[in-house]
């Protein structure tokens, strides 16, 4: 079945679905199983075009950085593409080789961290001898990096003048005093500075390296033209150079402490010279496994993650004129991500902006929706649904999701239905339960009296 037809039977199905009529399981099937070296797969059978995309996640993220040198996860992951040492028969390629021999490929692979996560991506037709060389090249990039210490040093000044740069924008300054007060200590709120960068030496990433990066931890999505059989091929190539747990199991990693709650408001001013005053409002959130996350996707897309459609774009921008536009966003990780409330304004109306947002928030989460706030947003996301797997790439994005959250095969078939079930007292409960506007951290930046 093609993509397109996969994307335009999933709107159908899935929007019968939500009024009691079936699953639609046979629309998107994911198959699951363990590989002898504990690295766990997720397939799509997806044969509209002859490609193949993998995603391989490591717990090996940002929250796992020692505090004194945060950024060493992104390093790794970018020293990954400055070269590979020799391996047999094939010669060690510098940074210019090795963009090169992707070129050649007509292939594409990266690393990438996130705050939980560190994720390797590959992109390749399925074209026998290219994809076999493309999966070969990628296993040496994954676990042969040369860490070339003059690159390195290179990148790392680099790194440090962007930071500086960034510093002089009113934007960094606000989110990096709001991320320091609603995160209180957690790694989640570690910040990469020039002095934490200077803390990382080639030992430090060689470490991370080897002690993460291990084919028994890995998480692999796969999307493509390839059955079980060609994909648990492809992976365990893939795989093959990374170290191997001898028979006795990853050995298990240290616990990351949870986000603390906030115990009271706190509101920051910060000067700055600036055409728009920033206004961050938020708290921790919430954890991606809460049993409420349905009801709190649904209630912050009413409240203002739903763009113009939103109750704060109606009260701040369309009612009184004060911004361009004000957002709000869950950031669901393993550990409780922030709930924030963004938006820019005119220096002499960022006292007017912040008390009208947080009212409207105060009165959301005393009231909840409206049975028509609920109607239109239930409408907007399931009619909408269809455009989340209408590609590969989206398809392994939602695969990965399924993956490194541990949820359901089927989570994708029941994603609507459980939508349309939803009530406004269900919305209602989350939300009251969850976020407290009297204990949030407020940050205004560049205010004018």
């Amino acid at each position: 079945m093609k993509t397109k037809t996969i994307a335009a039977s999933a709107w159908l199905a899935f929007t019968v679905s939500g009024f009691g009529m079936g699953s639609a399981w046979a629309i998107l099937p994911i198959q699951h199983w363990q590989q002898p070296s504990g690295a766990k797969v997720w397939l799509v059978d997806s044969p509209s075009i002859p490609m193949v995309d993998i995603q391989v996640s490591f717990d090996a993220g940002a929250r796992r950085d020692p505090q004194s040198k945060s950024g060493l996860a992104t390093s790794v992951s970018l020293m990954t593409s400055k070269g590979i040492k020799a391996d047999g028969k094939q010669p060690a390629l510098d940074e210019n080789g090795l963009g090169e021999a992707w070129a050649d490929l007509g292939a594409g692979f990266g690393a990438s961290a996130g705050q939980d996560s560190f994720s390797y991506t590959l992109r390749s037709l399925m074209v026998p001898d290219l994809l076999n060389r493309a999966v070969d090249l990628a296993s040496r990039q994954m676990a042969q990096p040369s860490w070339p210490a003059q690159v390195w040093l290179r990148e790392r000044a680099r790194w440090s003048a962007a930071i500086a740069e960034s510093n002089t924008r009113p934007g960094t300054v606000a989110r990096r005093a709001y991320v320091e007060a609603v995160y209180g200590g957690h790694p989640y709120g570690m910040q990469t500075t020039a002095a934490t960068l200077n803390h990382i030496q080639i030992k430090d990433m060689q470490a991370f390296h080897a002690s993460g990066i291990q084919a028994c931890r890995a998480k692999v999505s796969v999307v493509g033209a390839v059955d079980k059989a060609q994909a648990d091929a492809l992976v365990t190539q893939l795989l093959s150079r990374l170290p191997k747990d001898d028979g006795k199991g990853c050995q298990p990693l240290a616990p990351v402490p949870e986000v603390p709650p906030l115990k009271e408001a706190k509101l920051i001013r910060i000067p700055f010279q600036s055409a728009q005053a920033q206004v961050l409002i938020g708290q921790p959130g919430i954890k991606r496994n809460d049993p409420d996350f349905m009801a709190l996707l649904v209630g912050d897309h009413i409240l203002g993650g739903g763009g113009l459609v939103s109750r704060l774009m109606e009260e701040v921008r369309e009612k009184r004129g004060l911004t361009y536009g004000v957002s709000s966003g869950f950031s669901p990780g393993m550990h409780a991500g922030a709930f924030t409330i963004s938006l820019q304004t005119r220096p002499d109306q960022a006292e007017q902006a912040r008390q009208v947002t947080q009212e409207t928030l105060a009165q959301f989460v005393a009231d909840g929706p409206t049975e028509k706030e609920l109607r239109d947003a239930k409408d907007n996301l399931i009619g909408s649904f269809a455009l989340r797997i209408d590609s590969n790439r989206k398809l392994l994005g939602n695969v990965a999701n399924i993956a490194w959250n541990d949820l359901p095969l089927d989570y994708l078939d029941h994603w609507t239905a459980k939508v349309e079930a939803l009530t406004v007292a269900d919305v209602r409960s989350a939300i009251q339960r969850v976020l407290h506007p009297d204990r949030m951290v407020t940050v205004v930046l560049g205010e004018k009296k």
